[in-house]
C-alpha cells in the first residue's frame, strides 16, 4: 500500500509532463498493484486520476468496471480517457450506480443516452434528461416524452431542454396539459369548462411563441406558400412529407389544404386518437393512402397494428367530406369568437373524435 501511494504521488506530481512511454509504464505498475489493494485505496486513486487528461487508459477502464460504485463513479463521471465504446460496454453491463455516474458526464453521445434511458431507473433518466451536455436521438426524445406523461419532474426537465425538436415539444405539451387538466378537474369538477379553456389558451400561446422561433417551421411555411402560389400544392405534398417524417411540412400543407389553423393540424398529427387526423385529412380531400402515412408518423408514436389501421380505414371511408368540414368550421368559429373549448356537434363517425381537436 505504501508503494502504491508513493507511485501515485509521483504520477500526480508529474501529471501533464509524462511521456507516452512513461504513462504506459505507470499503467503496467498500477495494474499489477491495483489487483491486490483494498477498497479505500482504490477509491482514493480513482479520485486522483479521474480529472487527469493523461491518466493511464488501462487503469481508468479497470476502475470504470470496478464493482464498487465508489471506485467507478469518479472516472465514469469525469475521465476523458474513456472512449464511447468503453462507456457503451459499461452502460450495457453495469448497475444503476454506474449508469448514474455516466449520466453526470460533461458530454454524452446519443448512443450512450439511448442505453441510459433503456436501462436506467427514474433517477438515472432524470439525471441525463437534466444534463445539458447530453445528446439524444429522435427515438430517445420520443421515449422521454412518453415517460413524461406520468412524471411531472421529467416533463419539466425535457421541456426545458434547448435541443428538443419542436414536434416532441408539442407532444410533451399535449401530454402534460392532459395531466394538468385531470388534476385540476378532480379538485374542482364544477369548473371543467373554464379549466379546459384556460389550459388550452396557455398552450396555444406557448405553441405560437415556439412555432415563430422555429427555423424548421419557417422553412416549411416558405415552401408550402411557394407551392400554393404556383398552384402546385396538393395531397401529394402531405403524403410525401408524412412518408419522410417531416412533421413541419406535413402539418403546414395539411392545414392549408383543409383551411384550418396550423395548431389544429399539428394537434391532429400528434393526437393519440387516430380519428382526429382523419377528420382534417377528409376535409382536405386526402385519400386513405395519405391518412395512413400521417397515422404512421413517428412523431405521434401511435404504434398502430394492422387491425387498428383496418378499423381506422373503415371509419375514414364512412366519414363524409361535408361532415368533416362542418366539424372543423364549427370548432374553429367557436375558438375564434369566444376562445372557448367546445365539443363539436355530434356527427356520424366523428363524434368521438372531434372533441379531441381541443387537445
Amino acid at each position: 500500500m505504501r508503494a502504491l501511494t508513493r507511485i501515485a504521488n509521483l504520477f500526480v506530481a508529474g501529471s501533464g509532463r509524462h511521456s507516452k512511454k512513461q504513462i504506459e509504464l505507470f499503467d503496467e505498475v498500477f495494474k499489477a498493484l491495483v489487483a491486490v489493494i483494498e477498497l479505500e485505496t482504490r477509491v482514493r486513486l480513482a479520485r486522483y486520476i479521474a480529472t487527469m487528461p493523461d491518466a493511464p487508459a488501462t487503469l481508468v477502464r479497470a476502475f470504470a468496471f470496478d464493482e464498487a460504485v465508489a471506485v467507478a463513479a469518479p472516472v465514469l463521471s469525469q475521465s476523458t480517457a474513456l472512449s464511447d465504446s468503453d462507456l457503451v460496454a459499461n452502460a450495457r453491463t453495469q448497475g444503476q450506480g454506474h449508469l448514474q455516474a455516466i449520466a453526470r458526464r460533461r458530454t454524452i453521445s446519443e448512443v450512450i443516452t439511448e442505453i441510459l434511458i433503456e436501462r436506467g431507473e427514474p433517477i438515472v433518466v432524470h439525471t441525463v434528461a437534466n444534463n445539458a451536455g447530453a445528446r439524444f436521438s429522435d427515438g430517445s426524445f420520443r421515449e422521454l416524452v412518453a415517460r413524461a406523461g406520468d412524471d411531472a419532474q421529467l416533463a419539466l426537465q425535457v421541456g426545458m431542454r434547448q435541443d428538443i425538436p419542436r414536434h416532441h415539444f408539442l407532444k410533451l405539451l399535449e401530454t402534460a396539459s392532459a395531466s394538468v387538466r385531470a388534476k385540476m378537474l378532480a379538485a374542482n369538477p364544477q369548473f371543467a369548462d373554464a379549466v379546459q379553456s384556460a389550459v388550452t389558451e396557455v398552450i396555444d400561446d406557448i405553441n405560437l411563441e415556439i412555432r415563430n422561433k422555429s427555423p424548421d417551421h419557417a422553412k416549411a411555411k416558405s415552401r408550402v406558400k411557394r407551392l400554393q402560389n404556383w398552384h402546385e400544392l396538393g395531397e401529394g405534398n402531405v403524403h410525401a412529407a408524412a412518408r419522410l417524417q417531416n412533421f413541419e411540412q406535413a402539418a403546414m400543407a395539411l392545414s392549408v389544404l383543409a383551411c384550418c389553423p396550423i395548431e389544429m393540424a399539428e394537434r391532429a398529427i400528434l393526437n393519440e386518437n387516430p380519428g382526429v387526423v382523419q377528420v382534417i385529412a377528409k376535409a382536405a380531400g386526402c385519400s386513405w393512402a395519405t391518412v395512413k402515412a400521417l397515422l404512421l408518423m413517428t412523431a405521434a408514436d401511435r404504434r398502430m397494428s394492422e387491425k387498428d389501421l383496418a378499423r381506422a380505414r373503415e371509419d375514414f371511408e364512412r366519414l363524409e367530406t361535408r361532415t368533416a368540414k362542418r366539424v372543423l368550421e364549427f370548432y374553429y368559429n367557436e375558438r375564434r369568437n369566444v376562445r372557448t373549448i367546445a365539443s363539436p356537434p355530434v356527427v356520424p363517425s366523428a363524434s368521438a373524435n372531434s372533441a379531441a381537436l381541443a387537445g
